[in-house]
């Protein structure tokens, strides 16, 4: 059984290289390196040293299972694949925030696609909640026979680097979107706050589209503000993050918080809203929940003073060590082995 992958985002570099820093283009890194040989879906053919890029409507059906990423148009996916073959091979991949959704329609097919056909899911919030869709916007013949699993994304723990305590201590905005439902407003407000009691440099860097949007604009006017594009590579990432003191979290939702996870391993300290999404991320008494904007701002204070006070309490909370903690509970080859193993259970070997 081959895999195809497809994803609506897909980016293709001249070099034969999936493009783009977002969660979309990293995961399908990820699944290439867990399906070695898959095929990539795009309009146009093309050979690469390390995959095949081809249409839909090219896919040999018979022998291939098409990993959606795009998940609402799954039914259209099974109908092409129909075209060419008696019994389509399907699966969903929900690692995308389902909130985004409010109308009927929208709510109706993702959940239609969820029980029509295998989902995996990035994480036990996202694999329960379709669950609650799929009971709630599908008859019971289809809930019933839902087939929907999961597994913590996880992180590449080869990528962490020595970290590297910075002159002035800087406080990073843990997103590439300034979209409204992080919130970037609350991040600004409290951070400014925070620059007019302590000196503190604030970063943000973002993807293109948003480095003009009005948020980025009004932080890039602060003195103590850098607001830039992505880095290049990927281990310049992580060589930022080595040397990133703290991060003010202000998203309203988040299906995993894969950046969050990353900069707390890179040993910043992590000021969280104190939602679901966050706590589902850390220990349990992990000590730097806010509630209010007030509360925010004491916290982060505290995290660029007090930095080393903080490190060992977020260590206490967990049992001796945060990082050692991430490691176990956010570990990138569970997923990878995870998700293997799940395709074979639902489609056979590969």
């Amino acid at each position: 059984m081959k895999i195809a992958i497809k994803y609506s985002g897909l980016i293709l570099e001249p070099d034969g290289l999936v493009g783009g820093h977002d969660a979309g283009a990293t995961l399908v890194r990820r699944l290439l390196r867990v399906f070695p040989g898959a095929e990539l879906i795009a309009p146009q053919v093309h050979r690469y040293p390390d995959f095949d890029v081809l249409p839909l409507e090219m896919v040999d059906g018979d022998t291939t299972v098409v990993i959606n990423m795009d998940v609402t148009d799954s039914t259209a996916v099974w109908m092409t694949l129909k075209d060419n073959t008696d019994q389509p091979k399907l699966m969903n991949f929900m690692w995308w925030n389902w909130t985004r959704y409010h109308s009927t329609v929208e709510l109706s097919t993702l959940s239609l696609s969820a029980a029509l056909f295998p989902t995996f899911a990035n994480s036990e919030r996202t694999a329960k909640a379709l669950q609650e869709y799929v009971r709630r916007w599908t008859v019971p013949p289809l809930a019933e026979r839902a087939r929907i699993a999961w597994v913590n994304l996880g992180i590449r723990l080869e990528h962490l680097q020595e970290r590297h305590e910075p002159d002035r201590p800087v406080v990073l905005y843990p997103a590439i979107y300034m979209s409204e439902r992080k919130q970037p407003q609350v991040f600004i407000d409290v951070v400014s706050k925070v620059a007019k009691k302590t000196p503190i440099r604030a970063v943000a860097r973002l993807v293109e589209q948003h480095l003009v949007s009005r948020p980025a604009m009004a932080l890039s006017r602060n003195k103590w503000a850098w607001v830039g594009p992505l880095t290049p590579h990927r281990y310049q990432y992580w060589e930022a993050l080595s040397s990133t003191t703290a991060f003010l979290a202000t998203a309203r939702e988040e299906t995993y918080g894969l950046e969050y996870i990353e900069a707390l391993l890179a040993g910043a300290i992590g000021v969280l809203p104190d939602h679901d999404w966050a706590r589902a991320i850390v220990p349990e008494s992990y000590p730097f929940f806010y509630r209010t904007p007030a509360e925010a701002e004491a916290m982060l204070l505290r995290a660029v003073t007090e930095t080393e006070a903080c490190r060992q309490e977020m260590d206490q909370a967990a049992g001796g060590s945060l990082v050692e903690w991430l490691k176990q509970h956010h570990n990138e080859d569970v997923f990878e082995h995870s998700i293997a193993e799940q395709v074979r259970r639902w489609f056979g070997d590969f």
